[in-house]
């Protein structure tokens, strides 16, 4: 049975959607944008730090949903520059250990609110 995840320390879903959804076992997020829990958009920001925004939202849902980072299994990395993957991923990295998640990054050709990353996940709370 489907059940809704949220936190306040995270931005609220700006849209008809939840911040994740489950079923018990899998969570699924919806892309996180750099905009901050009181709803500032970081949208002027160079993209490391909109990037730590966006992973520091999705870690608060992870952590909502009783689980942690080292528990996520994919992510994808929405990007409306992909010249700007190295910066990202360094920032990415930051966030997990030793033994990252499967992830797909690719350039999109328009970000919500104009934003230059976006970040979603898949995470097991079995």
């Amino acid at each position: 049975m489907k059940e809704t995840i949220h936190t306040d320390d995270a931005p609220e879903a700006v849209g008809a959607y939840s911040q994740a959804t489950t079923d018990g076992d899998l969570v699924f997020t919806a892309g996180q944008i750099p905009m901050t829990p009181d709803g500032e958009l970081l949208d002027d920001e160079d993209i490391a730090t909109q990037a730590e925004q966006s992973l520091s939202n999705l870690q608060a849902i992870v952590e909502e949903a009783g689980a942690s980072m080292d528990d996520v299994l994919k992510t994808t990395v929405f990007m409306a520059d992909i010249e700007d993957f190295d910066e990202m991923n360094d920032t990415y990295a930051s966030f997990f250990g030793e033994e990252p998640p499967a992830r797909s990054a690719v350039q999109a050709g328009a970000l919500p609110k104009g934003v230059g990353v976006e970040i979603e996940a898949v995470i097991s709370v079995e």
